[in-house]
């Protein structure tokens, strides 16, 4: 059988707000039923609605002390980038071992993260980062990214709804008309189309921004005002049609052309990235300062780094009367949508790496070759080396 003699550890997300969880019971089973061991910490699936009993049901194998998962397993799968545990005052990253594997979103470029993936590869731990997935027909099913992404672009607007002091639709009212709100997304990939519909959908009159003329195009067809940027496309398009990383020069440009549309918007959706590269900085301090008080600003880029430069990971702050919410996780704020994608998700990624029961790491394969991170005691992911250097920083 595909899985048979491997082990693998689910332990409890253990990020504040983390409600996700990286297998189901219907993606244990599926292992289980192929030879795999499944260690699933008690209490794993709680906060995405997955009882104990249906884990043990499909075959699992519940333990309560996490450390003993992590001992066990040959592979870990999880949500988010090892934290440190208070429960055992330890952090997760000291509970991994040499030669063991984990799988994760580990967003490995951003700098807040430099230290944690220093540390996997001293430890001589193996891992993928799930948020590299090359954007190539045969990957589509293991693209993690883009589910978390349509759960993220969605939830950003209402977050930013929420707390918004006006309303979003045009309103009829006896004392005169209410002007709808301007929202206004950049970086038009799968998390600022999902944003764009949602906004258009509560009645706001969206803008879009975008260095591709495609994601522009998909842009204008859910009805979106386009902000010309004016980049080349030459210099716009990266491999599989992501957006490209810009020289400082042309981000510059780009920003002098967003300032007047962020000093007229109500709303501001920040979801531009560069795969497994740090998020460039498209919101200065300045920019902030030009718009209107009682503004909202959601950086969903902020597990990469950020488009703000104000963002502060993990927390909602207010800077000149403007909210800006660097919530990493966004889509635990969701999950039993996101649960459900992303462990899809993982289960084809690990059909995809595992033969015999064993993980087969082939670097001529574009999927492992773009995910792996650390490997041998050694730092092999090209944009965390790249990011690094940037800041002077060593391995």
């Amino acid at each position: 059988m595909k899985y048979s003699g491997l082990v693998i550890g689910i332990p409890k997300e253990i990020l504040p707000g983390e409600r996700r969880v990286s297998a189901t019971p219907a993606t244990v089973s599926v292992l289980v039923q192929q030879g795999a061991t499944v260690l699933v910490e008690t209490g794993a699936g709680a906060g995405a609605f997955f009882s104990d009993e249906a884990y043990a049901e499909a075959g699992a194998k519940l333990m309560g002390d996490v450390r003993e998962i992590f001992a066990q397993a040959d592979l870990i799968l999880k949500v988010k980038e090892p934290q440190y545990n208070a429960e055992y005052e330890v952090h997760e990253a000291d509970l991994l071992r040499e030669g063991q594997t984990l799988i994760t979103f580990l967003h490995p470029a951003s700098p807040s993260n430099h230290d944690l993936v220093r540390k996997l590869a001293e430890r001589g731990v193996t891992s993928l980062t799930l948020d590299s997935i090359p954007r190539i027909s045969r990957a589509q099913t293991m693209d993690a990214l883009t589910s978390m992404s349509t759960v993220a672009g969605y939830k950003a607007v209402l977050m930013a709804a929420n707390r918004l002091p006006k309303f979003l639709p045009l309103l009829g009212t006896a004392v005169g008309m209410i002007q709808p709100a301007q929202v206004l997304v950049i970086g038009a990939g799968v998390a600022g189309l999902q944003a764009l519909a949602t906004a258009k959908r509560l009645g706001a009159v969206v803008f879009a921004a975008d260095i591709r003329p495609d994601a522009q195009e998909q842009a204008k067809s859910l009805g979106a005002r386009l902000v010309d940027l004016g980049i080349p496309a030459e210099l716009a398009i990266g491999e599989g049609g992501y957006a490209q990383a810009l020289s400082e020069e042309w981000l510059d440009k780009e920003r002098e052309v967003l300032l007047p549309a962020i000093s007229q918007a109500d709303i501001v959706i920040l979801s531009a990235l560069v795969p497994g590269r740090e998020a460039p900085v498209l919101l200065t301090e300045e920019m902030v300062k030009a718009m209107r008080p009682g503004s909202q600003i959601v950086d969903i880029s902020i597990d990469q780094g950020g488009n703000c430069a104000l963002s502060e990971a993990g927390r909602v702050v207010e800077k000149y009367g403007v909210t800006i919410d660097g919530t990493k996780n966004i889509p635990g704020t969701m999950p039993a949508s996101s649960t459900d994608l992303f462990s899809k998700n993982v289960l084809n990624l690990v059909n995809h790496l595992v033969q015999a029961g064993k993980l087969v790491l082939d670097l001529e394969d574009e999927i492992t070759r773009e995910t792996l991170v650390t490997r041998g005691g050694e730092i092999v992911h090209k944009g965390t080396l790249e990011s690094m250097r940037l800041r002077g920083e060593g391995q």
